[in-house]
């Protein structure tokens, strides 16, 4: 008996004995913390220097070396950011100083050759958080065997301001998309640091939703990230085909109003406007949403190179919830958005929303809602299966999806109901939060396999779950996450409307 307890007392001591694991990266060490059950977790590791005083609105420089071994035990603040109420906390806790990410690795082995997966967060690119969000923890991603890192970086008008004078200061001679080059920044961060979290910097996948998406699709199109990437998914934020990627002239006026407003001097205003505080900028008002077409970062809008074949020759995975956000739902505010979309094509979807007059509209459909419901998410819906369909006709792998399924008690799905099953954390509270059931596990680690058998391969198929086919602009297939918490292979997602969008779309 003695004997039998003094070696379980050795075996407790020796477990409680193991140290979190130490990593050199560039700059220095940094100290994770070793996860119950296996893996480690790197928080607040940064990429860059702080984007601050003179750094504002400058590329990411280098990150400036540390002494010593530096704890990595807390994520770093999200980018400071406009309260919206939806996340408030994040705007708490953002600052200007946000180029940090984290790691999460099943096995700290620089031998141990595992796919990685970078997540860009969504919020509009005006808000939202990356590792700060506890949606995004990735305990249970991990456990299907990828090493995942989750990327902070400039938001608003921290992070996509244009200015004439900013662009005369450049060495590149371009301005605004500085959130796209931390973005880019953190990707070369992966390439030469990940081995030593036992990932490989030959199997990177990108992934993001909403605002992160339309950043991934947008990094498929930039030089600045060429060949720091190898598959990529996008989930619920296609390139928009109407303008969302202004021209540089464009973007400096925008710019140079909003420096006036806030009291900058017709000229030398960069010393002006970067002497103010972080939250008097926000303050401005929550804009500077669009990425710019500024001849550098974005050769071209990401619409127009997706359009001509020119983005990265990756395997893509593209999709969209059945609901995104209602259009203004007033028959006369639906037609001008239709009018500002499809131009010239809208009056025939005045007839298939049966809006030919004030007063008619077409009945609610079960999935899709109402007229208003429908519009608003035919707008992320259709041209997101245009731009995959450009994808395969220019002879790359190409898999597209619909999310169905509401988070329960939820009546419908809706922007973003998709995290808590790509994440597997199904929680009961914060946003996407809910009372999950047994389908809803079932259909994350349904969604949690496909994503991370495409990150292993470049193919979503493997065993134990549904053939998926690749899509393509003739047989048009795609996997609906359905209702019910299954997946069924469909074909011609949104027919008659989604033809209207590639009726606008591919004219030249």
């Amino acid at each position: 008996m003695a004997s039998a307890l003094l070696s379980l007392n050795f075996a407790q001591t020796a477990a409680a004995a193991v140290p979190d694991p130490v990593v050199a990266v560039t700059g220095g060490q940094v100290r994770g913390r070793l996860l119950e059950g296996g893996g480690a977790i790197f928080r607040g590791v940064p990429f860059a220097q702080p984007p601050t005083g003179a750094l504002r609105w400058r590329e990411p420089m280098p990150v400036l070396g540390w002494d010593g071994v530096r704890e990595a035990d807390k994520s770093g603040p999200p980018s400071a950011q406009p309260a919206l109420g939806w996340n408030d906390d994040f705007a708490a806790a953002g600052s200007e100083d946000c180029l940090y990410l984290d790691v999460w690795t099943p096995r700290a082995d620089s031998k141990a050759g595992l796919p990685v997966m970078v997540w860009i967060h969504g919020g509009a690119n005006v808000a939202g958080a990356g590792g700060f969000d506890p949606l995004y923890e990735g305990k249970s991603l991990i456990g299907h065997g990828v090493v995942l890192v989750v990327v902070e970086y400039r938001l608003g008008i921290l992070g996509y301001f244009a200015h004439p004078e900013l662009t005369q200061e450049s060495p590149h001679h371009a301005s605004g998309n500085y959130g796209i080059m931390d973005q880019a920044a953190a990707l070369r961060w992966v390439r030469d640091n990940i081995v030593r979290f036992g990932g490989d910097p030959g199997n990177v996948t990108l992934f993001g939703q909403s605002a992160g998406s339309m950043d991934v699709l947008a990094l498929m199109t930039s030089p600045l990230a060429k060949g720091l990437f190898h598959r990529a998914i996008a989930e619920s934020g296609p390139s928009r085909y109407y303008p969302s990627a202004p021209t540089l002239p464009e973007s400096e006026r925008a710019g140079a109003d909003a420096a006036a407003k806030l009291g900058a001097p017709a000229t030398g205003a960069l010393p002006f406007l970067r002497s103010l505080p972080a939250a008097a900028l926000i303050r401005s008002g929550p804009w500077m949403l669009a990425l710019t077409t500024d001849g550098w970062v974005l050769p071209a809008s990401p619409a127009e190179s997706f359009a001509k074949g020119r983005e990265a020759p990756v395997p893509l995975i593209i999709g969209s919830a059945a609901i995104e956000f209602p259009a203004n739902g007033a028959p006369e505010e639906l037609r001008a958005s239709m009018r500002t979309i499809l131009g010239d094509v809208a009056p025939k979807a005045f007839g298939l929303f049966g809006l030919e007059k004030d007063g008619a509209s077409i009945a609610a459909d079960p999935l899709y809602g109402n007229a208003a419901e429908q519009w608003g998410g035919d707008m992320f819906r259709c041209p997101a299966i245009v731009q995959g369909e450009w994808h395969a006709a220019a002879g790359n792998a190409t898999w597209e999806y619909e999310f169905d399924r509401a988070i329960p008690p939820r009546p419908k799905t809706g922007h973003s109901s998709d995290l808590p099953y790509v994440f597997g954390n199904l929680l009961k509270t914060g946003g996407q939060g809910g009372d999950f059931q047994d389908a809803d596990h079932r259909l994350s680690a349904a969604i949690q396999a496909y994503w991370t058998n495409f990150a292993k391969t470049g193919n979503p198929n493997g065993a134990g779950v549904a053939p998926w086919p690749t899509h393509d602009g003739k047989a048009r297939s795609y996997l609906a996450f359905t209702t019910s918490g299954d997946e069924v292979v469909l074909t011609n997602q949104r027919g008659q409307v989604c033809d209207l969008f590639r009726e606008a779309m591919n004219r030249p």
